[in-house]
């Protein structure tokens, strides 16, 4: 799949590595939108967007919340950016239907009819626009970008490390979520305090709860000495907690409680802790589709998302790939030689044709085997499928440890890029369908660059 967006009219085209002040426009503009509930057992109302997206559903938190029983908690959102106007289904029971056709994810028009359950909406454009505030920066912590969709996440961003907000990122796989979490962290208050990072999905579960919010002695076999939590090390600072969507129900309540009340119990005693804890939390899931699916609490869901904010994937702005290939290169310690040969114009316009399914973390290990090998290497996605390693016959002017090692990386990249889309980014089943243990599995993601 490649993409053929063009970029938004307010982005810059620039490939600099510093932040670019000048001329840059502290709003970005986009149409406001309405949506009237028709029709639905809990009578008609009217919304007016403020913002570029919004959520339907029957659960309070929803900015349209419709009490009907034939709609899910949270049934679907409606969002504009500079590419179009669409609505998305997260996992409904009863499904969303636009103009009486089921629908995942689908472009609006203007005057559209949604069916959710027994609800019937329409959507309106309308003719003015909704200014949305954009940083004046084009860097925040180790994360850059010069585009209209980066610069809104920034100044999200920036406002949020301001305050203790709890944050939820959400984001596909590769985008960097970490990186964000850190720079909040270093532009926060708490930023000469402990920043403590747990990866929910690569601790196995009977392991989770120990580590993050420690045990006494002799709590479990093997428990000789107390140990404090990922919690406790982190008071008076922030702590991380990626792919929180991995989190197992029986361990969300204990979450709830600290974000709650502010207190830990640790696993074998009954005494509860006091912790000074900011707390920013990561997925690649819709967290509102396992809400629905009953695999993530609702109230914690709640609490997670005082402030969201979606870190966009690189198909979405591909006029940064520029900039981003020149931060990764300078990173890697990459040449003189070799920054002007990977940042050309027409290698740079080479990698904005590909859909990038791993987002910045798999162009970073492209770019990376480019250095390795000394070579421009086939950028993932755009060989024609006669012509890739295997499909035919190996390169056999390469050594022949070289050529299979080319031929078996290529191929694990692809399948594990392909089981997590075929999964929708679920990890766990994802694994389950390979017959791989998940830790293992997501060893394998990191290895091609994938998380």
């Amino acid at each position: 799949m490649t993409s053929s967006r063009r970029p938004p009219p307010d982005s810059d085209e620039s490939t600099a590595t510093t932040p670019v002040r000048a001329a840059i426009p502290a709003s970005h503009r986009i149409n406001r939108f309405k949506i009237t509930v028709l029709q639905s057992a809990a009578g008609t109302l009217s919304w007016d967007s403020s913002a570029d997206r919004c959520s339907i559903g029957s659960h309070e938190s929803n900015d349209v919340v419709i009490n009907d029983p034939t709609v899910s908690r949270f049934h679907c959102e409606v969002f504009i950016d500079p590419y179009g106007f669409r609505v998305r289904d997260v996992g409904s029971t009863n499904g969303t239907l636009l103009d009486g056709t089921p629908v995942m994810e689908a472009w609006l028009r203007s005057g559209s009819t949604l069916k959710l359950g027994d609800a019937v909406l329409r959507i309106d454009l309308l003719a003015d626009v909704v200014r949305l505030q954009m940083s004046a920066e084009t860097r925040f912590g180790a994360l850059v970008g010069t585009s209209a969709a980066m610069r809104c996440a920034f100044s999200v961003l920036e406002r949020a490390a301001a305050t203790d907000a709890t944050i939820l990122l959400e984001s596909e796989t590769g985008t960097g979520k970490d990186l964000a979490a850190e720079g909040v962290h270093t532009q926060s208050p708490r930023r000469d305090a402990p920043f403590i990072a747990i990866d929910c999905g690569a601790v196995p579960s009977n392991l989770l709860e120990s580590q993050l919010f420690g045990h006494e002695r002799g709590a479990f076999t093997g428990a000789q000495s107390t140990r404090e939590g990922a919690f406790e090390e982190a008071d008076q600072g922030t702590i991380f907690l990626d792919e929180i969507g991995e989190l197992p129900l029986d361990l969300q309540p204990k979450l709830l409680r600290v974000l709650s009340r502010r207190e830990i119990i640790r696993l074998g005693s009954n005494k509860g802790r006091p912790v000074n804890v900011r707390v920013i939390a990561a997925t690649n899931r819709n967290l509102r589709a396992e809400v629905n699916e009953g695999r993530f609490r609702p109230d914690l869901y709640y609490r997670l998302a005082v402030v969201k904010v979606r870190l966009p994937p690189l198909r979405e702005h591909p006029e940064d790939i520029g900039i981003i290939a020149a931060e990764l290169l300078e990173g890697l310690g990459a040449s003189s030689d070799d920054m002007r040969r990977l940042t050309s114009d027409d290698f740079v316009g080479r990698l904005q044709r590909c859909a990038w399914s791993g987002n910045v973390r798999e162009l970073r290990n492209y770019l990376e085997r480019c250095l390795v090998l000394d070579q421009d290497l086939p950028i993932p996605g755009t060989i024609p499928p006669d012509e890739r390693p295997g499909a035919s016959v190996a390169d056999i002017s390469k050594p022949f440890d070289e050529a299979r090692r080319l031929v078996l990386d290529q191929f694990e990249r692809e399948y594990l890029a392909g089981l997590l889309a075929a999964h929708h980014g679920n990890v766990s089943r994802a694994a389950k369908a390979a017959r791989i243990g998940r830790v293992y599995f997501h060893r394998l993601l990191r290895r091609n660059g994938l998380r």
